[in-house]
């Protein structure tokens, strides 16, 4: 049997792997062997930036969706900030205050089924007035749920270059994690992102109970999907959610998925999201697993880490970051 780091080689090469490909070489390699490999693979194909990229959350609570692990669900009763619509003074304030701490991507994330009518207008005018004021300092994302192919568009007109849709899971695994909205609704609005212009920024969450086999299979998924961007987040149980009692993944079982996305989806952003503070060192270990990417700052519901911190961090272990304004 090849080793897992002459197949990192062979896909440095060129090689792509399918579902049709014997993929236990990657399984059964040991950790150190199947990170070097992950590692190479990121090195040769996508160089040594870390890309960072910053969130806000713009709309919290009152969730229409039952997904098991959120908090903003109102299905679940986890005592969290609800609001409407921040306005936009706000918003366009926090995304120049990004720009200048050297941030490559920030995103407006909402809690919701969609975005429709007036929020939705006042989501495109803040991105409208943030790509005019730092279009050339920061790019910009957008996470508004399941939108139709005219919001897509909008967003595109307004200066939004990445669309985040979350597949969160295996299509097998899914119906155990959601049942408001289904897998198909996922890919449908990954495709249309993609036919209106707009790069995508999907992944998912380790550690609800999926199997390693569903963790390989949605970085199959994303990889027939052409998606750019994969997050990666770890469960962390929050009460009064449905998963409120789920052990959290152990850093060995994040650190082996995200090199099987690496090895998976070649070209793309791995990027560590939600979760971090499960792992050592911020989930410094990651950064020679195969992650090129990571969200920085506060998560929607959970602290985040420090910007300051990861710039220190992936700077001493000698990646290149965008530079922040002094």
């Amino acid at each position: 049997m090849e080793s897992a780091y002459k197949l990192a080689q062979e896909i440095t090469n060129g090689r792509r792997l399918t579902r049709d490909d014997d993929i236990s070489v990657l399984k059964e390699a040991p950790a150190e062997e199947l990170y070097r490999g992950a590692d190479l693979i990121r090195k040769n194909l996508c160089g040594n930036h870390i890309d960072l990229c910053a969130i806000i959350n713009g709309r919290s609570g009152r969730c229409s969706e039952d997904c098991r692990f959120c908090a903003q669900s109102r299905h679940h009763r986890t005592g969290i900030d609800e609001y409407g619509f921040l306005d936009s003074s706000t918003l366009v304030s926090d995304c120049g205050y990004h720009a200048e701490k050297g941030i490559d991507r920030y995103s407006i994330v909402t809690a919701g089924r969609t975005l429709s009518g007036s929020d939705l207008d006042a989501a495109c005018s803040a991105y409208k007035e943030m790509h005019e004021k730092y279009g050339d300092r920061i790019e910009l994302c957008a996470s508004h749920g399941l939108l139709g192919r005219d919001a897509f568009i909008m967003l595109k007109e307004c200066g939004v270059s990445t669309y985040h849709e979350n597949i969160e899971t295996s299509r097998r695994y899914f119906p155990h994690i959601c049942t408001t909205h289904s897998f198909d609704d996922k890919i449908r609005g990954i495709r249309e992102a993609h036919e209106a212009g707009l790069r995508v920024c999907s992944g998912g969450i380790l550690g609800m109970g999926e199997t390693e086999d569903d963790r390989i299979d949605m970085a199959f998924t994303l990889a027939e999907e052409h998606v750019e961007s994969i997050p990666l987040n770890a469960l962390i149980p929050i009460k009064g959610t449905a998963l409120e009692m789920m052990k959290p993944p152990s850093e060995t079982m994040i650190l082996r998925a995200a090199a099987y996305f690496r090895y998976i989806n070649p070209l793309a952003h791995i990027r560590l999201a939600g979760g971090r503070s499960l792992m050592a060192d911020s989930g410094k270990a990651a950064f020679r697993a195969g992650v090129n990417a990571t969200i920085t700052g506060d998560m929607l519901t959970t602290s985040g880490n420090n910007i300051a911190e990861d710039r220190a961090m992936l700077t001493e272990m000698g990646f290149d970051i965008k530079p922040a304004e002094l």
